[in-house]
């Protein structure tokens, strides 16, 4: 599975550790910037990047940091076909691939430490979306609005 990384000065220590983590467990990660800690850059150019990579490798997935994770998952989410969401715990991102089939995960550079985000992102690269019936139709009719808006 391809993995697009990309993070702002909140989450720039925390995107290093996680892309070598992601590398040593055998993913294709391409880095989304930024390349170098600037305490002046900000989250969404890098949300959008990383958003937009995912948006067209349909069998990627997404993994943004910035402070807080908020910020850049707002961001994200303006992109058509990115579902992200900021998780905080290996349940809520089961939760998040299994029931919103969400593609882009959000971390908090302040309050994640590498050893919890892998984790998190073990459970997040893991899981399927379950395909459940409800599950599909509430996709399809957020698939929907963004088509039509």
């Amino acid at each position: 599975m391809k993995v697009y990384i990309g993070a702002d000065h909140g989450g720039f220590e925390l995107k290093k550790k996680i892309f070598s983590w992601l590398q040593t467990a055998g993913y294709t990660v391409t880095d989304c910037g930024n390349s170098v800690f600037n305490a002046q850059d900000d989250y969404p150019t890098f949300a959008f990047a990383v958003s937009e990579a995912v948006a067209k490798d349909e069998k990627s997935k997404g993994v943004i940091i910035c402070r807080s994770a908020a910020g850049a998952v707002i961001a994200a989410n303006k992109v058509t076909q990115i579902r992200a969401v900021a998780v905080f715990d290996p349940k809520a991102a089961l939760h998040a691939r299994a029931h919103n089939d969400a593609n882009v995960l959000g971390l908090s550079g302040d309050w994640t430490d590498v050893n919890y985000a892998a984790e998190i992102l073990k459970i997040f690269l893991a899981t399927e979306f379950s395909k459940e019936t409800r599950h599909a139709r509430r996709i399809a009719q957020i698939t929907a609005y963004e088509k039509s808006h």
